[in-house]
């Protein structure tokens, strides 16, 4: 080969030389590509152990509330007569809760969501019915959040407004008798 038909030839006139250069560069980038594919599956690997782990946590904590819900049946149910219509409907929502609660607990999250979706093609109807029951659940508590968090603030009084005084221009309208103007150039009060 001469030095003008070799692609990656320097101009030193050896031909070895430029040859494993771009064998080299090759490799380096092979190399490079490796390391940032490894680097790509770690960090997916971690993303994926994160959000296992704060699944778990969810699941649990929801585990904990739906137990807690149950209990409150069972309590409010011990209110009513032993043979009552509420009693019995009381103690079957709580004995179902309960039941949610361990199953939740038992479960991993790839089984529930296989649950959900074979609930889903099985009764198509209900689970339509219940997720717009959730959505409603869901914005009535988003919106009572965002009141209780607005509302301290809507009646805690400004740091600009001053009490009305008797004198002042407004004292009619707080108290409910006739305003009363003053003269400012004279200060006779009517």
């Amino acid at each position: 080969m001469t030095e003008s038909t070799a692609p990656y030839q320097s101009g030193t006139g050896s031909g070895s030389s430029g040859g494993s250069t771009a064998e080299d560069v090759k490799k380096a980038a092979s190399d490079a590509a490796d390391a940032v594919r490894a680097k790509a599956a770690e960090t997916t690997q971690a993303a994926k152990a994160e959000a296992a782990r704060r699944a778990e946590g969810a699941k649990s904590t929801f585990a904990d509330e739906i137990s807690g819900v149950a209990s409150a049946f069972r309590s409010a149910s011990g209110e009513f007569g032993e043979s009552s219509f509420q009693k019995k409907t009381f103690d079957q929502i709580a004995s179902g809760l309960s039941d949610a609660s361990d199953a939740l607990r038992r479960k991993d999250f790839g089984e529930m969501v296989s649950d959900v979706n074979a609930f889903a093609r099985r009764n198509p109807m209900a689970f339509l019915g219940g997720a717009v029951l959730l959505g409603f659940a869901a914005s009535r508590f988003a919106k009572a959040s965002a009141e209780a968090e607005h509302s301290p603030e809507m009646t805690r009084p400004s740091s600009t407004s001053r009490p009305v005084s008797a004198g002042s221009a407004n004292a009619g309208a707080v108290s409910g008798s006739q305003p009363s103007y003053s003269n400012q150039t004279t200060g006779v009060s009517r």
